[in-house]
């Protein structure tokens, strides 16, 4: 049984997430959410809903403690929240982040909105955590499945990719957390 929790799961990426994973008998769910009347109304043995803030440290670290895997799927402060992550997850001795960032985070100059992301991914990556932080391009809702990735430092293609793309990737890491390893990566719809 793997132990994942999604903070920020009440995203619209984390929303397919939750539906992939609810259905594993595998895997023992948890969401981190600021409000949970944003949530769809699950119930499943393996779900269980927790309403914080990951701002709030002492409850980030209360609630990564018994996990395997956390995915993170944040808005807001992203720094501060970054911070709260890897020093809850240090302590904790939980060592799997999937991190979900932005393109364009590394271009010069980095656009004011993108900043959070960037920063976020410059504290993950300083981490010893076993990190995987994906860039996606802009979210569809097209009903495929259908992804590339580029590895950081090559140059990040296409413009869109379908949430249940991203979802199906999040849980192919999350079935293989060795896979993409310590790896910063854009994730796009390929491009014909």
């Amino acid at each position: 049984m793997k132990n994942v929790i999604i903070l920020g799961a009440s995203g619209s990426l984390a929303k397919h997430v939750i539906e992939k994973l609810i259905k594993q008998p595998d895997i023992r769910l948890t969401s981190f959410v600021r409000n949970k009347n944003r949530l769809r109304n699950v119930v499943a043995s393996n779900y269980t809903i927790i309403e914080d803030d990951a701002l709030n440290y002492t409850s980030l670290k209360d609630a990564t403690h018994v996990q395997d895997i956390v995915y993170a799927n944040l808005a807001g402060d992203l720094g501060q929240m970054a911070k709260n992550i890897v020093k809850a997850m240090n302590e904790s001795g939980v060592k799997k982040l999937i991190f979900i960032s932005s393109i364009e985070i590394y271009n010069e100059p980095v656009r004011a909105a993108l900043k959070p992301y960037r920063a976020a991914a410059d504290i993950i990556e300083a981490s010893d955590l076993d990190y995987t932080i994906l860039r996606p391009t802009w979210f569809t809702n097209v009903d495929e499945v259908d992804y590339e990735i580029t590895h950081k430092g090559e140059q990040e293609k296409g413009s869109v990719i379908s949430r249940k793309s991203i979802a199906a990737f999040v849980s192919e890491i999350i079935y293989n957390p060795d896979k993409y390893r310590r790896q910063n990566l854009g994730i796009n719809k390929p491009v014909s």
